[in-house]
């Protein structure tokens, strides 16, 4: 028996344990994603054709359904990135020199209970952190190991030029208060903040990549 678990436990209890094992994340990791469900689907519709002698569908009918598929494939991969990758990437990854397994949202609570706190150093750098793992989330720019803030800055600027600017001013306030001893305010944090918000709530620049393939002139 193990300590501290009822034999027989109640309805209530039951369920709270029942819950606290599925949120263990090997059991999220396990279970097959929409691209493994596709692909298998794909396969699937593959093995049951006929390809015997008069008993198959016409050649042209099995291109334009290999084509069509590859398409929604192509394109559910720019919308969506693969989304076994980016779990792992944000379960276990660096981040700017740190071993750092919160996703954007923790990193963005845990940004404003310092704010909160009036803890503004951790707040600018809590906040920039998650700037760079909800990117990182979309699959937009990749958080790779060894990135500086500037590096990651710079990367991020090329898919959204509009705010180029404003992600070299917040790297600038992330090495301010992690490494140069400059005192975080609130104004600093306040524009952190507003920029994360503004990426956040910008359409994906993949979205325009695919609409501009789809409508050029051929």
């Amino acid at each position: 028996m193990i300590r501290g678990v009822p034999v027989e436990p109640d309805a209530p209890d039951a369920r709270e344990l029942l819950l606290d094992e599925l949120s263990d994340p090997a059991y999220a990791e396990s279970q097959p994603t929409w691209f493994d469900l596709l692909s298998q689907a794909v396969l699937d519709w593959f093995g049951s054709l006929s390809l015997g002698e008069g008993g198959g569908p016409p050649a042209l009918a099995l291109v334009i359904g290999a084509v069509l598929i590859a398409a929604a494939i192509g394109a559910a991969l720019l919308v969506y990135g693969l989304p076994r990758w980016r779990a792992r990437s944000r379960h276990d990854a660096e981040l700017f020199g740190e071993r750092d397994r919160r996703s954007a949202r923790e990193l963005r609570r845990d940004a404003e209970r310092a704010a909160g706190a009036g803890d503004f150093d951790r707040a600018i750098a809590e906040r920039f952190r998650a700037i760079a793992r909800a990117l990182d989330e979309r699959t937009l720019v990749s958080a790779l190991p060894g990135m500086t803030a500037h590096g990651f800055a710079r990367a991020a600027g090329r898919r959204f030029p509009e705010h180029a600017g404003a992600l070299e001013a917040a790297a600038d306030r992330f090495d301010g208060v992690r490494y140069l001893g400059r005192p975080g305010t609130a104004e600093h944090y306040a524009a952190v903040r507003a920029l994360d918000e503004t990426l956040d709530a910008a359409p994906s620049p993949l979205h325009d990549e695919l609409d501009a393939m789809v409508t050029a002139p051929r």
